[in-house]
Parts: structure tokens; sequence; C-alpha cells
């Protein structure tokens, strides 16, 4: 899989554009978890948008999809800020602090969507917190063949760090490992009409990803020093940062051909 924030934004378009019905965007969602509430951020936005305040209980993103609807918004736009790199967020906010805490967001107009694992991974909650928010800045559009191209070289990349890391003499079966984490995230189900350039996108991204969160673990048992920890994030930084541009660029483009498709129609 890649993100919830991008499953969110894609199929949330898919439906808004009426590519898509209501229960396939919910049971898309499950593929992260059974459960997701939704909550507003504040007083304010609960009234506007009809949804529980944060600290209630949630509502079942059904009624999120009926939010957009009644806001009357149009599109989606995933953000995957980092310390360093904040495009997408606009100035200092609660939503930019929270989206940056989980390091991804979807942002409508004038609404973001910020996810968080409640729980324990296997049997917890997705909580989908809704902010009302300013028309941010567009951030410049990343071509997808040119994100593409830069994924591709990441790959090579992240695949010859595993070999200079050590990380095969240092875990058994660590083949196996890798090839299992990158069928778990590479699974899950897409929009009809979903381009399939921005789908090989995505996969190819998540199997880099699967790749790197192996690279930066420890030898079970053992430890890195403090230096050889600080070098190989420096040595993978490049490589997470072509991940979450080729994903915003895959959803960009999944989100514009499933609007002209509505368009079309």
């Amino acid at each position: 899989m890649s993100s919830p924030s991008a499953t969110m934004a894609v199929w949330s378009s898919a439906w808004l554009s009426g590519a898509a019905a209501a229960d396939d965007v919910l049971d898309a969602l499950q593929g992260w978890a059974e459960l997701h509430e939704v909550v507003a951020s504040d007083e304010s936005s609960a009234t506007s948008l009809e949804l529980p305040e944060r600290g209630t209980a949630g509502a079942g993103p059904a009624t999120l999809l009926a939010s957009l609807r009644r806001a009357g918004v149009d599109g989606a736009r995933l953000v995957m800020p980092v310390p360093g790199d904040v495009r997408g967020l606009g100035g200092p906010s609660p939503f930019a602090t929270e989206a940056l805490r989980a390091g991804e967001a979807v942002v409508l107009d004038g609404l973001g969507l910020v996810p968080e694992r409640v729980g324990r991974v296997d049997t917890g909650i997705m909580r989908w917190t809704v902010f009302e928010i300013d028309q941010l800045p567009p951030v410049p559009n990343v071509p997808l063949g040119e994100a593409e191209h830069e994924l591709t070289g990441a790959m090579r990349v992240a695949a010859g760090m595993l070999i200079e890391l050590g990380v095969a003499k240092q875990r058994a079966g660590v083949r196996e490992e890798l090839q299992a984490r990158i069928a778990d995230r590479t699974k899950g189900s897409w929009p009809t009409g979903m381009p399939q350039r921005a789908l090989r996108v995505i996969q190819r991204a998540a199997e880099v990803a699967a790749i790197l969160e192996l690279a930066m673990e420890d030898e079970p048992g053992g430890a890195l020093s403090a230096s050889a920890t600080l070098k190989r994030a420096e040595a993978l930084r490049p490589l997470f940062h072509a991940v979450r541009t080729a994903r915003c660029a895959a959803v960009a483009d999944a989100v514009r051909t499933l609007s002209d498709h509505a368009d079309r129609v």
C-alpha cells in the first residue's frame, strides 16, 4: 500500500467525481484499519461540517463523505511533509502541525484531513481529524514521468544500500522478509479508471519504501553507533524524498484523470 492519505485522496476524489460508489471508498479504507472514525478539529468546524468534535465519539467515514459533498470540494491533493520540507502546508497552523507530525495529510478546497492510528496496529482505529483551513498556495507540480525516473534510480541505490550496510549478513532470511514486506505494501484496491502509470508508480514507491524501512532497522539484538546511524540516515534521505515525490505525483495524476473522466461523462 502507499499511505492512508493517498488512499483517501484518490478514492474520495473518485467518489466526488462520480467514478466510484461510497461503499467502494469504505472498502478501500479497510485495507488500513477495519474501523475508521472522523472528528472535527474544533467546535466551529464541528458545527459547520456537521461532524463530532474531537474528544467525543467519532463518526464513520460515510459521514465524512457526506461532509465533503456538502462542502462542495471537487478533488484532493496528497501532502507528505517532513522536517525541513513542509511544502503544501502553507504557514504555521494547527493543521500544519498535525500533518507534519503524521507525515501525511489530504488537502481539499478549504479542508485538511490528517490520519492517526489509535491503539494497536492490528486492532486499532484509524482516526481522521478534519480541519477547516485557508486556501493553500499551489505546490510546484512534478511531472509523473520525472518522478518515476527519480524513483527508479532510487530503487537501484536502495538495493545497493542493503548490500553496503550489510543487512543481508546481519539478518537471516532478509530476502524472504523483504518480499513479504513488498507484498504487503503493494496490495490494495484502486478505482476503475485509475491510470496505469500512476498505479505503477504508487506500487514502485511502496516497494522502495519497504526496502528503506528494512535498511533503517538495526540488527535484532544489536545497535549501530550514533555516527553510523547518522551516516545511514543521511545516505537514505534522498531516497525517502524520491518516494514522497513519486507518491504525490502519482496521486495528483490519478485525481486529475478521474476528474477529467467525470467531466466527459
